[in-house]
């Protein structure tokens, strides 16, 4: 995410805190977190899927998807 939007998303948090924010400004705050957290979770599945375990015996084998039914 580009710094510029950090800096927005910390400025609507300040002026948050400081009075009410106008619908406006909470509709982009919102629109902004949305972007933020999509774009953390690409980059921790990212992660995840060049994570390997190795066993006692030295095998590497990559993570697996827990069953989506649980």
């Amino acid at each position: 995410m580009e710094n510029s939007k950090l800096g927005r998303i910390n400025e609507l948090a300040r002026l948050a805190r400081a009075r009410a924010l106008t619908p406006e400004e909470q509709a982009e705050r919102e629109t902004l977190r949305k972007e933020y957290i999509a774009e953390w979770r690409l980059g921790a599945q990212q992660v995840l899927d060049n994570t390997y375990l190795v066993d006692g015996q030295g095998n590497k084998r990559p993570l697996r998807r827990k069953d989506p039914d649980r």
